[in-house]
């Protein structure tokens, strides 16, 4: 049995340019951070016990005969990727809900793809883990995302990630004091609006009206170099990184009509009037998580204003996804086992 822990991220800056619509043809970047909240994968070979072949586990339970009907696309994806076709339990718990703008999906995919490594004795680096993960989401399944949650879930840590246009990336830790760091998740406040719509839904619109928004993304990118540069000297203020965040959210939220709504409006509006510098919505878009820049000495006015959302702390975390637990497990003569089986079927006992 093998359980993984892989943490959720927050993207500050460059989202958008991480698609490979954009980043293939221009080259992309975006500042981002994994945090201390994570999902959690349990999987291992199912015994020859069950009337099932395998059993996967989430928001809701699937019991299949053949790996191929599993519902779930990124463990059909991700057992379709590494060729498994033998019976496999896999379960899923996170710290934080899913379409909530925090990369779970990403994670997901990452945390799985470990532990199914780790069922086939092969060690994967975190550069291949996340390349594989983007492959799993972006080719396999066909899925309309980006390409930063996959890398901040394998990596782990404050990093610059690189889009380049032979559709590589490089990763680059941002090096930073521990107090800068400090000082800056001290004006960090996430507060939860509500769940969004699958983020690949909502990314297709972005997608499509990509080269319609060259001027926004472009502004966009270019705000990565902006934000590295007041985080890595000490002589610019934290206030600028703010403000920043909230020329940002202007863009992205014009980049199609399905990002922000009058709802999502109203919350950031009552943010900013409460004294928070800048913010924006995570993820795609349509709900989830808002992070707000806040001076510290406004964040009790802030928490009053939104009394009536949750707001979820959070610290930055350095770990990339990694196993927790790995324990080897008995081999089973399956060929003894389903000949067994067959006696037990035909004398009408159970197998379970």
């Amino acid at each position: 049995m093998i359980i993984t822990r892989t943490p959720l991220r927050i993207s500050f800056f460059g989202g958008g340019t991480d698609y490979p619509v954009w980043y293939r043809e221009f080259g992309g970047a975006v500042l981002s951070t994994a945090i201390d909240k994570c999902c959690y994968i349990t999987c291992r070979r199912l015994p020859p016990f069950f009337e099932f072949h395998s059993r996967v586990s989430y928001s809701k339970v699937e019991n299949v005969d053949d790996n191929r009907a599993i519902e779930h696309p990124s463990v059909r994806g991700c057992l379709q990727y590494l060729g498994i076709d033998e019976g496999v339990e896999i379960h899923h718990v996170a710290d934080l809900p899913a379409r909530t703008g925090l990369g779970t999906s990403s994670a997901f995919t990452v945390g799985l793809l470990l532990g199914l490594y780790g069922l086939k004795n092969q060690m994967r680096s975190k550069h291949e883990l996340a390349g594989d993960a983007i492959h799993v989401e972006q080719e396999v399944l066909k899925e309309a995302v980006g390409s930063q949650d996959q890398i901040s879930a394998a990596f782990g840590g404050f990093n610059r990630i690189n889009f380049n246009r032979d559709g590589s990336f490089d990763v680059r830790q941002l090096i930073v004091s521990p107090d800068r760091l400090a000082e800056l998740r001290q004006h960090c406040a996430l507060f939860f609006t509500g769940f969004s719509r699958t983020a690949s839904e909502i990314a297709k619109e972005q997608i499509r009206l990509t080269h319609q928004r060259k001027r926004e993304l472009e502004m966009i990118y270019q705000m990565v170099d902006e934000a590295e540069a007041i985080l890595t000297k000490p002589n610019r203020s934290l206030e600028e990184f703010g403000s920043l965040l909230h020329e940002s959210w202007q863009l992205k939220r014009g980049l199609t009509s399905n990002i922000t709504n009058s709802h999502l409006d109203e919350i950031y509006d009552a943010g900013r009037s409460a004294g928070a510098l800048g913010g924006k919505l995570l993820g795609a878009g349509g709900g989830g998580f808002m992070l707000f820049f806040v001076p510290p000495d406004r964040r009790q006015a802030l928490r009053a204003r939104l009394r009536n959302l949750l707001c979820v702390p959070f610290n930055f975390s350095n770990r990339g996804s990694h196993v927790v637990v790995y324990e080897a497990e008995e081999t089973y003569d399956r060929s003894l086992a389903t000949e067994r089986n067959e006696v037990y079927a035909r004398n009408g006992s159970h197998r379970d």
